[in-house]
């Protein structure tokens, strides 16, 4: 008799450690989904502050290391040498506007180096007495490099805003991401050219804060569900 019980219970205790399991790993999903959509929230608040202090480059990022969060979209100031130039293809403004920019290689002191984004390609004639020996000061935004190819890389040019794509072409040590310059100067000469402006910036963490929120709710009541059914 009790060799027949103790048979009749263990499918009952294995089924009912599987239900918990299951419930525990939908309850996880649930936890997991709340953290998307509060890192997407805060993402969205980062893509879409922009700092206006001026500060300088070298005291918020640093060469061969991924941009901080809190270092994206701030004003900075740096100075050094345009070593080469790139055309990228196909950018948007934050009219919409597509066109070619022009994008040069800045050397930062004796081995860095950084993308800035100059003005449209079509005007970068504006200024034919630039040259390697000439030390520029740039003011401009900081922006994290783009993830999505806008054309392909061939010399002199690039296929998207990203130091990446250009790692094998120098030996400088590449900051992450790029300067969208708003004003260029020589020995205190402004260097006068149109700027692009901005395009609107989108978080990297796919999707929408209130469709995230849905999932946790759906991963807690598949959660439920499973508890409820063995009763039912």
């Amino acid at each position: 008799m009790t060799q027949t019980r103790s048979n009749s219970l263990a499918p009952r205790i294995a089924s009912g450690v599987g239900v918990v399991i299951l419930a525990a790993v939908f309850f996880a999903l649930g936890i997991w989904q709340l953290d998307r959509a509060a890192a997407l929230k805060a993402s969205l608040v980062s893509a879409t502050t922009i700092d206006e202090k001026v500060v300088a480059l070298e005291s918020i990022a640093a060469a061969n290391t991924s941009l901080s969060p809190s270092a994206i979209n701030r004003t900075v100031k740096v100075s050094g040498h345009y070593v080469t130039n790139y055309r990228a293809p196909g950018q948007a403004d934050g009219d919409g506007e597509i066109d070619d920019w022009e994008v040069a290689l800045l050397q930062v002191g004796d081995s860095a180096g950084i993308l800035v984004v100059r003005g449209l390609w079509s005007e970068r004639l504006l200024n034919p007495d630039i040259s390697q020996a000439m030390l520029v000061d740039i003011v401009g935004t900081l922006r994290a490099g783009q993830d999505s190819e806008r054309a392909d890389n061939s010399p002199g040019v690039i296929s998207r805003l990203d130091s990446a794509v250009i790692i094998g072409a120098t030996d400088l040590d590449l900051f992450d991401g790029y300067i969208l310059a708003s004003s260029e100067s020589h020995d205190g000469s402004e260097l006068k050219r149109s700027r692009p402006s901005a395009e609107k910036l989108r978080s990297r963490i796919p999707g929408f804060y209130w469709q995230h929120l849905s999932y946790v709710v759906i991963w807690w009541l598949m959660a439920a569900v499973v508890l409820y059914l063995p009763f039912y």
